[in-house]
């Protein structure tokens, strides 16, 4: 236990996430506690980890570890002899930490994405109305962008998907290649602008994003694709010749990883009994498995010749590939990471500033 590689997760406290500011020092070896002299509280570890709190945590790595391959959970406690409601609770601890972790590594490291594919999964609930899963990925890194839970396929779900695509892409040509649904269109157009800010009074002017649109439209008879339409909504088809990893535009790189999250989430096997009963169990666990997907699972095509090192193939996952992280992660290393809360920003005095402006007791206000 190094307490220079630990931080501060009070919310209250100036020095809260900062690493090796030495305000942080071990207040109980045994109990594995460390204490901050800026704010003087003291906590766990653990705390800020997937480790938080849990008392198993061998075996709770285990569970996550098959959940995020596949395994039912009614297998994990036949086997384990594990109560039902602790497997569930644990699905969501999981799943939980594994989205403050994606959402930590992509908004601190924004992607310079070039081209994405989007679709979304039919998925089946128990006792209620069939709800949907839509899901992003980085063709070139073959990286799994995040996720949105839905009951209906309108606009507010294609919206909250395209929010998450914008937040981890860097300002630059985009291609984005989705279904035939007309929402894509209008939430690409909407989110990928960005206010420029002049100085003048009145709504700032909004920049455009260069970003191109395409559509693969599929043509069914009596339930098989009978033929294939590929349009351009925004752009042609010369501007996204250089970007389309093949001769065309397709979607599919998107529905190999659907066909991934079908075989690994039980609630999305076709013609099976787990179905989902709870939106936040789907949602943990979608987020799990494609955490687990991008930071831990080795990609094949990936894969790059390294001859002169001593070995034939320097495996990578789709993580390394994007440069978020320089080796592939275990289960363990995954939940044992621990998020650094948001940077301190004092509160601001309201009213007339003091006119004592050098006392010690007004040094943090703003003038």
């Amino acid at each position: 236990m190094n307490p220079q590689e630990i931080f501060c997760p009070n919310e209250s406290c100036p020095s809260r996430g900062i690493v090796g500011a030495g305000n942080i020092v071990i207040h109980s070896q045994k109990e594995k506690r460390c204490k901050c002299n800026t704010c003087g509280k003291t906590f766990a570890v653990s705390k800020g980890s997937g480790f938080y709190r849990v008392h198993k945590k061998a075996l709770f790595v285990i569970v996550c570890t098959l959940l995020a391959f596949g395994c039912p959970p009614q297998a994990i406690v036949a086997a384990f002899g594990l109560d039902e409601r602790t497997v569930y609770a644990w699905i969501q601890r999981g799943g939980g930490h594994a989205e403050q972790v994606h959402e930590h590594l992509l908004g601190e490291h924004p992607l310079n994405l070039e081209h994405v594919q989007a679709d979304e999964i039919r998925v089946k609930c128990q006792k209620r109305t069939i709800g949907w899963m839509a899901m992003a990925m980085s063709v070139a890194a073959r990286l799994w962008l995040g996720g949105v839970v839905s009951p209906t396929r309108d606009k507010v779900l294609i919206a909250a998907l395209v929010a998450k695509v914008k937040a981890c892409a860097l300002f630059g040509l985009l291609l984005v290649c989705v279904d035939g649904l007309a929402a894509y269109v209008g939430a690409f157009k909407k989110a990928f602008r960005t206010p420029v800010y002049t100085g003048k009074p009145g709504r700032p002017r909004l920049l455009e994003w260069p970003i191109l649109i395409g559509q693969v439209v599929k043509r069914k008879e009596k339930g098989r694709v009978v033929g294939v339409l590929q349009r351009m909504a925004q752009g042609t088809f010369e501007q996204a010749r250089g970007l389309v990893c093949s001769e065309q535009i397709n979607t599919a790189y998107i529905e190999r990883l659907n066909a991934t999250f079908r075989a690994r989430l039980s609630a999305l096997v076709r013609r099976g009994r787990g179905l989902a009963r709870r939106v936040d169990t789907l949602h943990a666990g979608m987020y799990l498995l494609g955490v687990v997907y991008n930071l831990c699972t080795f990609h094949k095509s990936l894969r790059h010749e390294q001859p002169e090192e001593g070995r034939k193939w320097l495996k990578r996952t789709p993580a390394m590939a994007a440069g978020l992280t320089d080796h592939g992660w275990s289960v363990q290393e995954l939940m044992a990471y621990r998020v650094p809360p948001p940077p301190y920003v004092p509160a601001r005095r309201r009213g007339r500033p003091p006119k004592n402006t050098h006392s010690p007791a007004f040094a943090g206000c703003p003038a």
